[in-house]
């Protein structure tokens, strides 16, 4: 059961689909997900408005939330995931690498991996410091040998 945020994500976001967008529902243009049809624009003021909602989303709500929408094969879902994540960098920390890793292998698409390495990662190591600094670079260091594409893909951006 989603959460009141995710729920109203999920359905500003399939009140903003356009039928002609549909088309790629499944393709492997997007790796398979499904596809509600919404713009990217939309789904950016959808996630601006959510958090306007729910203002006091911290850290785990946050974290939690993105999860949420991560966990539904829907592009907008993941890509509305992704733009939380942008729009609160400053809340994440180096522990939160491994949820990040968790979406980036299963991102399927240099459309979600793009923006989740270069918006999300790429800003979070270099906020970080010390031991935790040390840590990070460590995980992307393994993400480059990775079995996946999508982690090879994620270190080879940063």
């Amino acid at each position: 059961m989603d959460s009141p945020a995710a729920q109203f994500i999920d359905h500003t976001l399939r009140s903003e689909a356009s039928e002609w967008r549909t088309w790629a529902n499944g393709d492997p243009s997007v790796g398979g997900l499904g596809v509600y049809g919404a713009s990217v624009g939309a789904i950016r003021g959808t996630v601006r408005d959510a958090l306007r909602r729910h203002r006091d989303l911290q850290h785990d709500d946050i974290t939690a939330l993105a999860s949420e929408l991560w966990a539904t094969p829907v592009f907008e879902r993941r890509l509305a995931a992704i733009v939380l994540l942008q729009e609160q960098t400053d809340l994440l920390t180096g522990n939160d690498l491994t949820r990040i890793e968790g979406f980036l292998r299963d991102a399927r698409v240099p459309d979600l991996i793009q923006p989740l390495t270069l918006d999300v990662v790429r800003p979070l190591l270099a906020r970080l410091t010390g031991v935790e600094a040390d840590r990070a670079q460590r995980i992307v260091a393994r993400w480059a040998t990775s079995d996946a594409d999508s982690l090879r893909a994620a270190a080879a951006l940063l």
